[in-house]
């Protein structure tokens, strides 16, 4: 039974050819958050559109550089579009929320819960979270990929029962969608199907994002027991039909069976914030890839760089410098130092921290 659900809208599916909002279309979408409402479904709604809403306002001189003018559109657009939300939303009696984060924000595992806690809060007095990212603050290097890899996250964080992206086509498909001998893949199992060849590079006019970017967001979010789908947003009643899995045009990654654990989620996610880098030898490098539960310890260590705390997330490259983990540090790098190569009492990274690549 779908208890919980995030819903992502594309840029391409919120605005016209013009590049302007299509209101009617968005109206459509509340809609349908309403009928989900009715059956005691929670949502929680990822919405792109900020950047797009905010261009038909401002006019940019040729030397403004790209980061800017995204930042000051978004910081236009986003009053626009979350003022359209709230209007169409109260016409349902239904409130609403507006949640900016950026990457930033999903590194502190305090502050990871914090964001959790909120959100679920507002779901459970019945306001509806509208998340975006903050465009406004975020630099190159704190920027999700697109809204898609935030979605994909978010719904790992809250749990979600189903995560819906909804983009400008009806799924993934064998070719290139225009192609007529392109088929469209219903079924992807993310444990074992690898259908990455198949995944156009192309972007979408508005948006960062593209098919590849979904497809690996929806592998790994599939991965970590949520049912993905990706579907044409632009069709009449789809969020619904999907729900009440009805027979429709649309791709779906079947959840794994054996999920990983919400740290080992938190601690995947937080891989670029790593604090330090570990090297370790061809020993460690097979116990830790092995079936067996193995933890890292300091006698296979072979170099430290970069400092870190108890705590910290740090990265775990074998000898030929190529990463093959993520983990959460038991120890410190000062205490790691002293006793690096050794046999000592503590692990580095016990194995319930740590998260293979």
């Amino acid at each position: 039974m779908t208890k919980r659900v995030c819903i992502k809208i594309g840029s391409n599916v919120l605005t016209e050819n013009s590049g302007l909002l299509d209101i009617s279309r968005i109206a459509h979408i509340v809609r349908q958050i309403k009928s989900l409402y009715d059956q005691g479904i929670e949502v929680f709604l990822i919405s792109s559109g900020a950047v797009a809403a905010g261009r038909r306002f401002i006019e940019f001189d040729k030397k403004a550089d790209i980061v800017s003018q995204r930042q000051v559109c978004s910081a236009v657009g986003q009053v626009h579009l979350i003022n359209l939300y709230q209007r169409l939303l109260s016409e349902y009696g239904i409130t609403c929320s507006q949640v900016l984060v950026t990457r930033h924000d999903f590194e502190d595992r305090t502050h990871y819960l914090n964001m959790r806690n909120a959100l679920t809060a507002m779901s459970s007095h019945k306001i509806l979270p509208i998340i975006n990212e903050n465009d406004t603050v975020a630099v190159t290097e704190l920027m999700f990929t697109d809204n898609d890899e935030l979605a994909g996250m978010l719904s790992t964080m809250l749990d979600a029962d189903k995560l819906i992206i909804l983009s400008n086509i009806d799924g993934l498909y064998s070719g290139h969608p225009d192609h007529p001998e392109s088929e469209l893949i219903s079924e992807i199992n993310a444990d074992n199907d690898d259908f990455s060849h198949f995944v156009s590079t192309s972007k979408s006019s508005f948006g960062r994002g593209g098919m590849h970017t979904k497809y690996r967001i929806s592998c790994e979010t599939a991965k970590s027991g949520t049912d993905v789908y990706i579907a044409n947003g632009k069709k009449k009643n789809i969020v619904c039909d999907i729900v009440a899995k009805k027979p429709v045009l649309r791709t779906r990654f079947t959840a794994s069976q054996e999920p990983k654990s919400k740290l080992k989620n938190w601690i995947k996610s937080s891989k670029n914030y790593a604090k330090a880098k570990i090297k370790i030898d061809k020993g460690a490098e097979k116990a830790l890839s092995s079936d067996k539960a193995s933890s890292l310890l300091l006698v296979g260590v072979t170099e430290i760089e970069g400092s870190f705390e108890r705590g910290d997330i740090i990265q775990i490259v074998n000898d030929k410098n190529h990463q093959i983990a993520i983990g959460r540090a038991g120890i410190s790098s000062k205490t790691a130092l002293e006793h690096i190569g050794q046999r000592y009492s503590h692990a580095l990274v016990h194995y319930d921290y740590l998260c293979m690549i």
